[in-house]
């Protein structure tokens, strides 16, 4: 009679899992004890702060919901900078225009425009 291939054991390891016998790692060779063993890390960088993700992740929030806010923080941020900017410019526009009729009104008024900016330049500084 032919002799059978033998059956490869089934094992089952520290985590639960079933694997076969002859898939698992060889152990590895104990060499003698020769005083502390140094160990060399080199840090580069800092990993990235992630303390959002793991509050909406622990609140139970899903992770389209940390996704998305990865992803639409810093286009929020980059929207809010334009809307700052293009006010900015339309205030200075404001002011150059205000300044410019200032100046036109002064300059044209004669008598009476020199009248009314004095009464005006007085009624504020009584404040």
């Amino acid at each position: 009679m032919e002799s059978l291939p033998d059956i490869p054991r089934v094992v089952q390891l520290p985590d639960g899992t079933y694997t076969y016998a002859d898939h698992l790692p060889a152990a590895p060779q104990q060499q003698p004890y020769s005083g502390p063993q140094v160990i060399h890390q080199h840090v580069h960088q800092a990993p990235p702060d992630r303390t959002v993700q793991r509050i909406a992740l622990g609140s139970g929030v899903g992770a389209g919901a940390v996704a998305a806010g990865v992803y639409f923080g810093p286009l929020l941020v980059g929207v809010l900078t334009a809307m700052a900017a293009n006010l900015a410019l339309l205030a200075l526009i404001a002011a150059v225009c205000a300044w410019g009729v200032v100046t036109v009104v002064r300059s044209v008024g004669g008598e009476d425009g020199k009248r009314a900016a004095d009464t005006v330049r007085r009624t504020r500084g009584r404040r």
